[in-house]
């Protein structure tokens, strides 16, 4: 079949015959690959001008349930994605990874997008900053959509997950994506997005395909674009320096393939359990995916007086090894994605024997229901390096099923065998000692992006070394790319623009949707907790009564929790103490008068108080002192399937001289 590419709301196939893409498996032709007759400039044009335009008329929570929606519906699809995945060589378990993972990656999005961000295209960033004397002249860092289109350019070796990871934290932040895929595997990502289309689920422009060459696209980009590459370094620091990127200033966010490592530490034995799981791990990552992973373990860094037992170990896992066609239940590795592939990879391994020697080349494997010719099969492989100052382990990556031992002396040395990678994307040690792990995990950090230390506690419930999580960051310094995806919702934040906003707190609380301190309040007739949630205005406020604290409050308070802390009980004690001047009342005793004052009882719109934010205590409070509560309507969140509302209230306790003793944010949930 002729791959097709989707721009500006239609499916367009090149007229002419493009490049052919064959099965891994067999050999056999796919499908044919061409970009051909695409409008590149009018593609960047359609998504800003229509894709942009609709998503930012949708709020954040609404995009995330778009997102959960869309989720569901290609989890009911999925079957159709496996059966055309098996052309990539992939096993189930592998294709799991790619089709789930992905997927599974869009739904944490979606739910993190509820739970963490605010239901309106402006977000704040930090707190109120305080800029004045007086305070009427005030400032808050804020992010809103950038309104351009983000771009992404994927690898061959996740044509699912490799889209969604990037499409997700995009499109809820606001932004519609235009995705190239890899031609190697481009027919599983254009199956993808084909599903996607037809759901309906997403606003007209939110994604455009390109099936082929990128053509003039990057002339055409402008500061209110990105762009997100994954492959190779040298094609990575090419797109970089295109002239439109840097003219422009665009923001491009790059993940490269990297020489990861994973330590053993000093401290393992052989037959103990942080060794096997060290032999575990390192055999999975050389055969999951074929090796075809940019996280995999590329440098495997040893004790010296290990590495005779890791390598006998680890042949003889892959010595029982089952390769072949992913249709027999009995097959553990499949093919690599492609004939060219299968090439690259040896002659990257050719580099690689000049300094090393072969420890394992799979002689002796057989194929099971495979075309050995015509299939891009390929044994798994591992060296070792003896002598690694200056080797080509530090410099030379086989994307492939190949592993390279190399021993160290002591943790300084171990530390400086895995810097001499420049920059990885993820990295594991595995030891059951705690000071091992703080001194290499201390060491290894600047130069990587994710650290695993793993030992039998956590190993059930480890994801192991080379699996990237939706709430944790992808990407590493250096050769890794230096740059993110993923971390949360610190990836949202990558297709957004910070700006400090400078003004009078009344206009940056109208420009905010939120309350901010030296705002004008609306002292209102009416209790703000007799109000529903769509009645509430920001910076409705109640002043409420005044009591004076006296010892038997301390004493009694003191008896009902059991906080008898001296400061609270003993008055010399308390004089002693730099802090105050006598005895104290409890900060806790405060928040709990604080309620007493500004609570409203009777049964009303305000469902549950569900905790505290922000909660510092600036000032002693001593018997004798009268405090009273200013209490205002900060900010609203609407929930989009629910019939209530979060509401946050600025909560500020002042003594008689009008001091602030504490301050805080109540949260509560308000019927709409």
């Amino acid at each position: 079949m002729k791959l097709s590419s989707y721009a500006a709301g239609e499916w367009h196939q090149a007229a002419a015959g493009g490049q052919v893409l064959r099965h891994a498996i067999t050999g056999a032709p796919v499908a044919e690959i061409s970009s051909q007759g695409l409008d590149f400039a009018d593609m960047l044009a359609w998504g800003r001008r229509v894709g942009g335009t609709a998503l930012r008329q949708t709020t954040p929570h609404q995009r995330a349930l778009m997102l959960k929606a869309l989720g569901k519906y290609l989890l009911e699809r999925k079957e159709v994605l496996y059966e055309c995945s098996k052309a990539s060589g992939a096993t189930r378990t592998d294709s799991w990874v790619d089709i789930e993972g992905g997927i599974g990656t869009m739904l944490v999005y979606a739910s993190k997008g509820r739970r963490e961000m605010p239901n309106s295209n402006i977000w704040l960033d930090g707190p109120q900053e305080q800029i004045s004397r007086t305070g009427q002249f005030s400032a808050q860092h804020v992010y809103t959509p950038l309104e351009g289109v983000a771009v992404q350019i994927n690898a061959f070796n996740f044509p699912v997950w490799g889209m969604l990871e990037k499409f997700a934290p995009a499109f809820l932040a606001g932004m519609p994506g235009i995705v190239k895929p890899a031609s190697q595997t481009a027919y599983l990502t254009e199956l993808l997005v084909r599903l996607i289309i037809e759901s309906g689920l997403l606003p007209a422009g939110s994604l455009q395909l390109i099936c082929g060459s990128t053509g003039d696209l990057l002339d055409h980009l402008t500061c209110q674009d990105t762009v997100g590459f994954t492959g190779s370094a040298w094609t990575g620091q090419k797109l970089r320096q295109h002239p439109a990127v840097v003219q422009n200033s665009v923001r491009f966010a790059m993940e490269a393939d990297s020489l990861n490592c994973s330590i053993l530490g000093r401290d393992v034995a052989p037959g103990s359990a942080e060794f096997e799981l060290y032999v575990k791990e390192l055999v999975r990552e050389m055969t999951v995916k074929a090796g075809q992973k940019c996280t995999a373990i590329r440098r495997a860094i040893v004790p010296a007086n290990r590495l005779e037992a890791v390598a006998e170990a680890v042949s003889a896992r892959l010595d029982r090894l089952v390769i072949g066609n992913p249709d027999d239940s009995t097959v553990r590795m499949g093919a690599l994605a492609g004939l060219e592939q299968r090439a690259d990879v040896l002659a990257q391994v050719d580099k690689l024997r000049a300094d090393s020697e072969v420890l394992f080349s799979g002689e002796g494997l057989t194929l099971v229901d495979a075309d050995a010719e015509n299939g891009a099969f390929m044994a798994p492989m591992l060296l070792a390096c003896r002598e690694s100052v200056g080797a080509s382990v530090h410099e030379v990556e086989a994307f492939g099923p190949v592993s390279t031992l190399i021993p160290y002396a002591d943790d300084e040395e171990a530390i400086a065998l895995a810097a001499m990678g420049k920059g990885s994307l993820a990295g594991s040690i595995v030891t059951a000692d705690p000071d091992i792990a703080r001194t290499l995990a201390l060491g290894l950090a600047p130069w990587h992006g994710r650290l695993l230390v793993l030992d039998s506690a956590s190993a059930k419930e480890s994801t192991g070394h080379g699996t990237p999580l939706a709430h944790l960051v992808h990407g590493g310094p250096g050769r890794a790319g230096g740059s993110e995806e993923l971390g949360g919702i610190r990836g949202v934040k990558h297709y957004m623009q910070r700006t400090a906003l400078q003004g009078s707190p009344d206009m940056l609380t109208a420009i905010t949707g939120t309350w901010m301190q030296g705002a004008s309040r609306q002292l209102v007739d009416e209790h703000p907790f007799r109000k529903r949630f769509d009645a509430l205005a920001i910076g409705d406020a109640v002043i409420t009564d005044k009591r004076t604290i006296t010892l038997a409050d301390i004493e009694a308070f003191a008896e009902l929790s059991g906080d008898r802390f001296y400061a609270h009980m003993d008055e010399a004690a308390a004089k002693r103490n730099p802090f105050f001047e006598g005895r104290v009342a409890h900060g806790y005793f405060l928040v709990s008068l604080a309620a007493g004052l500004f609570v409203d009882p009777d049964e009303g719109p305000v469902l549950a108080n569900y905790g505290l934010d922000h909660l510092r205590f600036a000032a002693p409070v001593y018997a004798g002192d009268t405090l009273q509560v200013q209490f205002t309507c900060k900010h609203k969140v609407r929930r989009e399937t629910e019939d209530y509302g979060e509401v946050r209230w600025d909560t500020t306790i002042v003594n008689q001289d009008g001091a602030v003793v504490a301050n805080y944010d109540v949260l509560t949930l308000v019927a709409k």
